[in-house]
């Protein structure tokens, strides 16, 4: 009976029970049920994400109950990732707005931004950076975060995503730093250069994608398909890619799974596959020269699509 109970903890427990018993799935900014449990609850309660467990004993009023219990249910019945429910994902450690117009924020470049792009831009200098495909501009609003004398431009196609993510420029006070520009991949950005493009296209193959679990029903189609493989975008990144990188400039780009079908499609083309704290996934740094050196092999692996 949820009437007994009566602490932070036992609604984050109970939550966390819930969501394992439903059979739900998390990819959503997070990878289980307790993680999941503990921002709805915190989020509910208007309570930091990061609050010191000696608060886990702290009393619900019934207000509050009946308002995380509410939620709990809506997880489980709508089947909508938790970031949509709440209104609002972390990536690279800040807070943004996420919603149905772009996916939730929850790429593994986050940690790359962290670590200050290293080794790949240790010792470069960097003053203007693209995010390509932004989506909710976390990438490019985390990277202008971080390093203060950068100048970043965020694309995307999609007109509802780049509202979002002029919302998250001013949430997160970057306006100075950060301007958000309508385009098809780099169609719209004629004669811009930057010293670093970081990218996380579509990359869901269509087998994939007609497998996928309730959850990703909620997100936009546009930012999660790529065709058979999952590499319509990524080439075509690789092949405008140097027209718009500086001399030194590097590309990092997120495939996920098509890493198999990018490697096989290109086996000579020297990406470097980058490893996080949990190891490889899918995402690949490449310095414009290399991109240059093997133009002719990507543009022929683009023309025989």
């Amino acid at each position: 009976m949820t009437s007994e109970l009566s602490t932070i903890i036992d609604f984050i427990r109970y939550g966390a029970s819930r969501f394992a018993g439903a059979g739900l799935t998390f990819g959503h900014s997070y990878d289980n049920a307790l993680d999941e449990a503990t921002h709805l609850v915190l989020h509910t309660l208007h309570l930091p994400h990061d609050l010191s467990p000696n608060y886990g004993s702290a009393r619900l009023t019934g207000a509050e109950k009946k308002a995380v219990l509410k939620l709990i249910e809506r997880r489980i019945k709508e089947r909508k990732p938790v970031a949509y429910l709440t209104g609002e994902a972390w990536f690279a450690g800040l807070k943004f707005k996420s919603d149905e117009r772009a996916l939730v924020p929850r790429s593994p470049i986050a940690e790359t931004i962290q670590n200050g792009f290293s080794p790949w831009l240790d010792g470069a200098a960097v003053r203007r950076a693209l995010d390509l495909c932004t989506g909710s501009g976390c990438i490019g609003i985390a990277m202008a975060s971080y390093n203060p004398d950068w100048q970043v431009d965020i694309a995307d196609i999609s007109a509802d995503a780049l509202t979002l993510a002029r919302e998250n420029i001013a949430f997160q006070h970057v306006n100075d730093r950060v301007r958000a520009i309508k385009s098809d991949l780099f169609a719209g950005l004629n004669g811009e250069v930057y010293d670093l493009v970081v990218s996380n296209p579509p990359y869901v193959t269509a087998q994939e994608y007609a497998a996928l679990p309730p959850e990703y029903d909620h997100e936009p189609e546009l930012g999660l398909k790529a065709g058979a493989d999952g590499l319509d975008f990524a080439l075509r990144i690789l092949d405008e890619a140097p027209v718009h990188l500086s001399r030194d400039g590097w590309l990092i780009c997120e495939v996920g799974e098509a890493e198999r079908a990018l490697t096989a499609l290109l086996p000579k083309l020297p990406l470097n596959w980058i490893e996080f704290e949990v190891g490889q996934m899918g995402v690949f740094a490449i310095a414009r020269a290399d991109i240059v050196k093997h133009a002719k092999a990507i543009r022929a692996a683009l023309a025989q699509r």
